[in-house]
C-alpha cells in the first residue's frame, strides 16, 4: 500500500486561495504515484482556540473537534502543508491545529508549499519547521515556494502551474518519500504505543 500524504489547507480566511494551490498539488501528487494524497482542510474542522482542559500528550480529549482532529492526523504517514504567511509567520489556524495535538505527529515527515508575495511564503514556512520539530516532526529542507502566486491563479482561483512549482514537487516528494520510509518503524510503534494506552 502506498503511504498516505495528508495535504493540509493552513488558511481558514474566507477569500483565501489555499484550496487552488492544494487541489492543484493533491493531484500532482497522484500523478507522481509514490503517496496517496488526502487533502485535508482545517476550515472543515472548525478549530476553536484551543480549549482542551489537559495536555496534549495524555490524549484524554474533551470535545469532538479534538477527536475528529486526531483521528484525522494519526491516519496520516506524511503530511504536506499548504500554507500563506501572515506578518512573516504561519496563519493563526495552522498553528493552533499543530497545538492541538502531540504523540500524533510524531515520526511523521512534513513538507509545504507556500505561497504569497515576493517572498513565496518561505517565511512561514521556517517558523512552522521550527514548531513541527517539537512535535517530533521531520521537515525536510526541499519544498514548493510560490512568489507573487495571484498571478499564476485563474479567475475561479485555480493554479496555473509554473513548470518550476512541478519540478519543485518532485524533488520534494521524492525527498519525502525518503523520510516516510525510513521513520515507518517509528510511527507504527508509536500508533501500538496508542492503542496500548487507549
Amino acid at each position: 500500500m502506498k503511504p498516505k500524504l495528508h495535504v493540509i489547507i493552513a488558511s481558514t480566511r474566507p477569500g483565501r486561495v489555499g484550496p487552488g494551490i492544494a487541489r492543484w498539488f493533491s493531484e500532482y501528487v497522484a500523478e507522481h504515484g509514490k503517496f496517496e494524497p488526502v487533502l485535508v482542510d482545517l476550515a472543515e474542522f472548525n478549530l476553536p482556540l484551543f480549549d482542551e482542559p489537559e495536555h496534549p500528550m495524555k490524549q484524554n480529549y474533551h470535545h469532538a473537534h479534538t477527536k475528529a482532529w486526531a483521528e484525522s492526523v494519526s491516519a496520516a504517514d506524511a503530511f504536506v502543508f499548504v500554507t500563506p504567511e501572515y506578518n512573516y509567520a504561519p496563519p493563526p489556524a495552522l498553528v493552533n491545529a499543530l497545538n492541538y495535538l502531540s504523540r500524533e505527529w510524531n515520526y511523521a515527515p512534513a513538507g509545504f508549499v507556500s505561497y504569497g508575495g515576493i517572498s513565496g511564503g518561505l517565511r512561514s514556512v521556517q517558523v512552522a519547521k521550527q514548531i513541527v520539530t517539537t512535535l517530533k516532526m521531520m521537515p525536510i529542507p526541499e519544498g514548493v515556494p510560490m512568489p507573487m502566486v495571484f498571478q499564476n491563479l485563474d479567475e475561479n482561483g485555480n493554479l496555473k502551474p509554473q513548470d518550476i512549482y512541478k519540478t519543485s514537487a518532485a524533488t520534494m516528494l521524492d525527498e519525502l518519500l525518503r523520510w516516510t520510509e525510513a521513520l515507518k518503524s517509528l510511527r507504527a510503534e508509536r500508533k501500538t504505543t496508542m492503542k496500548a494506552a487507549a
